[in-house]
C-alpha cells in the first residue's frame, strides 16, 4: 500500500475516533484510553447508518408471472453442453430408462442409485441394466467403473441453468458428493416446481447447513491454452430430465 493511501487511511480511522471521543494512540492510530461507551456509541451508529442505506438493486431479474421459468433453464443448462429433455411427469420413467440403456450400451457397468430416489423413476428399466446402491460406501474405484450415476436435486436455477445438490442424511435421491463427481455420466432428474428464477430465490429455499454441490453443465476446464477439456473433475456427460405437466417437449442440446 502507497506512503499516501494509508495516511488518508489511518487520517480517516483517527477523525471517526475523534468524533466518539476516542483518543490518538500513535502514529498508527491505535486508540487509548478509549471509553467503552464510546465504541458502542460506534457501533450504533455504523448499525443505523448501513441500515439507512438504500437498496434499489434488483433481487430478481426473471418474474416467474412473466417468464416461462422452465424453459430459461432448459435454455440456460443447454448453454452449458448438458443435454435437457422436458418431459411430462407421466413419461419420466421411460424416458430415463431410455437414457440409461443408451448409457450402459455404450459404457457397460452398473449405474449409481443413491438412497431416497423415487422408485417411480426407474420402474421401467430394461432387465440388463443393474443398479448399485452405495450401502456400505463404495470405492472411489468402484465409482469409477460405473456407468453412470441418477440423481434428483435439491434446487435449479433457471437464470444460470444451474443445478444444486445438497447432501449428507436426509438428501433423498442425491447420495454423498463422490457419487456425482467420479463417474462419467450423470442423469438428473429436476422437477419444474425446483426450478428458481434466480439465485437469491434458489439460496432461500436451502438449508445453509448443508453442503451443496453447484452443477452448471459437465465438468469442464479451459485452463490450458484455452482448449476446452471435458470431465476433468467431474462427469463428461450431463444428461438434465425436465420433468412437468404433460405437454409436447422436446430435447435440447
Amino acid at each position: 500500500m502507497s506512503g499516501t493511501a494509508r495516511d488518508q487511511i489511518l487520517a480517516r480511522i483517527r477523525a471517526a475516533n475523534r468524533a466518539v471521543g476516542l483518543t490518538d494512540g500513535g502514529p498508527d492510530g491505535a486508540a487509548s484510553g478509549p471509553r467503552a461507551e464510546g465504541y458502542a456509541d460506534a457501533d450504533a451508529d455504523a448499525d443505523a447508518a448501513y441500515a439507512a442505506l438504500a437498496r434499489r438493486y434488483l433481487r430478481a431479474h426473471h418474474d416467474a408471472a412473466a417468464h416461462d421459468i422452465a424453459a430459461l433453464f432448459a435454455e440456460r443448462a443447454a448453454d452449458y453442453r448438458a443435454v435437457v429433455e422436458r418431459v411430462p411427469e407421466s413419461g419420466l420413467a421411460p424416458a430415463a430408462a431410455r437414457v440409461l440403456a443408451t448409457r450402459v450400451a455404450a459404457a457397460p457397468g452398473p449405474v449409481l442409485a443413491p438412497a431416497g430416489l423415487p422408485a417411480g423413476w426407474l420402474a421401467e428399466l430394461a432387465a440388463e441394466i443393474t443398479l448399485a446402491r452405495d450401502e456400505p460406501p463404495l470405492s472411489a474405484a468402484e465409482l469409477d467403473r460405473a456407468a453412470g450415476v441418477v440423481t434428483g436435486c435439491a434446487v435449479a436455477v433457471a437464470e444460470t441453468g444451474t443445478i444444486i445438490l445438497d447432501h449428507g442424511p436426509g438428501a433423498s435421491g442425491q447420495g454423498r458428493r463422490a457419487l456425482t463427481l467420479v463417474p462419467d455420466f450423470h442423469l438428473v432428474i429436476v422437477r419444474e416446481d425446483q426450478v428458481a428464477a434466480d439465485l437469491a430465490e434458489a439460496f432461500a429455499r436451502l438449508d445453509p447447513a448443508r453442503p451443496h454441490t453447484l452443477i452448471s453443465g459437465p465438468s469442464a476446464t479451459s485452463d490450458i491454452e484455452l482448449i476446452r477439456v471435458e470431465g476433468v473433475h467431474g462427469p463428461r456427460t450431463l444428461h438434465i430430465l425436465l420433468a412437468g405437466r404433460d405437454r409436447g417437449y422436446a430435447r435440447t442440446r
